[in-house]
């Protein structure tokens, strides 16, 4: 006899059927204790989901995970740190012996925001482990359960500056650059094995959670600076959506076209957006050791 996986990936019918957020839903969200995570933490709460809010800030989690049992909501607290690859080990372990994971949300991430030069290699090894590697290893983790249980929606925020390289984060471009080929890779082995698991990658403009305090936009009217109670409401219609791409704002869709240009002209628009200005004035969530990267539950 055939498992639950091998019958829903025959013909990946199933996969066509879009997630619904519910009571009976398990979503896990990286980074849960503060930032974009925790607003969507709450805004599955009140759905009445279970939320398990992984991060390495313990007694953030916790605060989260009260909040979400106030909206309605079970809360369930992993602590991990994502730059450790054995401890996302533990942490999947842990939580799949809560029952199927319905939704991931790889959500966390780290910001260094300074010239190349100016970056130690701890924190360019700290930018890509949790940016770029931890959302990889966490749905390895937790993908074999949601194939199994024949069903599942992997969910990675990304950025828009994984379509665009921006002076100022060079480390944080790649990492992003990095989520969303890992996704976009995801996606097609998904769809080339008919599994009904699906995927989503989000790539935001900067959002106002304070990691990017300080930055700037030339064109407000094109590229504003986004509200996170906004983006979290975005983002859990995308996941109830079938679609694979949520761009905030829209035009963030159209950044690659300009890839299509001769690198010159492309190099002239992106200067003109401001695109090589905005970080000119950031300082990151104060107060923060000048050595240490700014870190939240936001991945902008």
């Amino acid at each position: 006899m055939r498992s639950s996986s091998e019958r829903a990936g025959a013909g990946g019918r199933r996969g066509t059927a879009a997630t619904r957020i519910g009571s009976g839903t398990t979503i896990v969200i990286t980074g849960g204790g503060s930032g974009i995570g925790r607003l969507v933490a709450l805004g599955a709460a009140r759905k009445g989901a279970h939320v398990v809010i992984w991060d390495r800030d313990a007694a953030a989690a916790r605060s989260v995970s009260q909040e979400v049992a106030e909206q309605g909501g079970r809360g369930t607290v992993v602590q991990v740190d994502l730059a450790d690859a054995d401890a996302i080990e533990l942490a999947a372990a842990e939580t799949l012996m809560l029952g199927p994971v319905d939704v991931l949300i790889n959500n966390a991430g780290v910001v260094s925001g300074r010239p190349l030069t100016e970056l130690s290699p701890a924190q360019i090894d700290l930018t890509m482990r949790v940016n770029a590697i931890a959302p990889i290893l966490v749905t390895r983790a937790l993908l074999p359960a949601m194939r199994d249980a024949g069903r599942g929606r992997i969910v990675t925020v990304a950025s828009a500056a994984g379509f665009i390289g921006v002076a100022g984060q060079t480390d944080y471009a790649a990492s992003k650059f990095a989520a969303v080929g890992f996704m976009e890779s995801l996606r097609a082995e998904l769809r080339k094995q008919g599994s009904p698991i699906t995927a989503l990658t989000v790539a935001p403009f900067y959002i106002d959670t304070g990691m990017f305090d300080g930055v700037t936009t030339k064109v407000p009217a094109l590229l504003p600076i986004l509200s996170q109670a906004r983006v979290a409401t975005q983002i859990l219609g995308a996941i109830e959506s079938r679609r694979s791409l949520l761009a905030l704002p829209p035009p963030v869709r159209l950044v690659p076209a300009i890839k299509v240009l001769p690198s010159a002209l492309a190099d002239r628009l992106a200067d003109a957006l401001g695109v090589n200005e905005g970080m000119d004035g950031f300082t990151g969530r104060q107060p923060a050791p000048a050595a240490a990267p700014v870190e939240d539950g936001s991945a902008r």
